[in-house]
């Protein structure tokens, strides 16, 4: 019986998501499954093995406590989709399934775990880090004593970013941590997972988005993270 990985549904750029995961490495051992809140399919959790909480639009402001009105703020909230993706990350804990976080899937992670994100990082850091014509490019440190670390094997590295929100660290979830920063000076947190990590599954959350680097094929931030998540789903009980 094949393994099989959700990928919560997104209105942009869904199929970058499913498009990462190549046919070679599915291979006959893993297939994909979309979860969306349109859909509606939570019957389909129980026959996952992994899952990926994609990037998009604004988590509902109400569910951290953060201000009603903020730069940057979408035109329209998809709470559906906030509900929706409790779910799914409720269901992964209780019953220790692979998780990936990318974007606003490891920001909404923080949320869901007691944690809050700035409604909008300032002007200064969407310089840095919110999409334009294309995505920014700037550095990130890893740190060396993380999963991120032990997965990549890298300290530091290259990333792109797309984002105007970002994690309060003064508000970081239960037994979460930081796993990287930007190498810039604006102390915007690139990466989460588990601090402690007794009884947990897999578990990453990165701010950039693996899924569309233009070397992701080659850069370990990318291909060795979607690896290790690939392994994490096959051994998956």
């Amino acid at each position: 019986m094949k393994k099989k990985i959700g990928i919560s549904y997104t209105e942009t750029n869904f199929q970058n998501y499913w498009n990462w995961f190549t046919p070679q490495e599915l291979g006959d051992e893993i297939e994909l499954i979309e979860l969306s809140f349109e859909k509606g399919n939570t019957d389909d959790f129980q026959q996952c093995d992994g899952f990926v909480l994609t990037g998009g639009i604004d988590v509902v402001p109400e569910l951290y406590g953060g201000a009603e009105d903020y730069p940057h703020k979408p035109d329209v909230f998809l709470p559906e989709r906030d509900q929706f993706e409790s779910q799914i990350y409720s269901y992964s804990q209780a019953h220790q399934v692979p998780l990936l976080g990318i974007c606003r899937g490891m920001q909404y992670v923080n949320i869901l775990e007691g944690g809050k994100v700035f409604e909008d990082n300032g002007e200064p850091t969407n310089q840095i880090h919110k999409k334009g014509t294309e995505d920014k490019v700037h550095g990130v440190d890893v740190i060396k004593d993380s999963l991120l670390y032990s997965v990549t094997g890298v300290e530091q590295g290259w990333v792109n970013s797309a984002h105007h929100q970002g994690i309060n660290p003064a508000y970081l979830g239960d037994n979460l941590m930081v796993s990287a920063y930007s190498a810039t000076d604006d102390g915007i947190i690139e990466a989460l997972e588990f601090k402690d990590k007794t009884d947990k599954a897999f578990m990453i959350g990165v701010q950039w988005h693996p899924e569309r680097m233009k070397e992701k094929e080659s850069n370990p931030l990318s291909q060795k993270v979607k690896e290790q998540f690939i392994e994490a789903v096959k051994n998956h009980k």
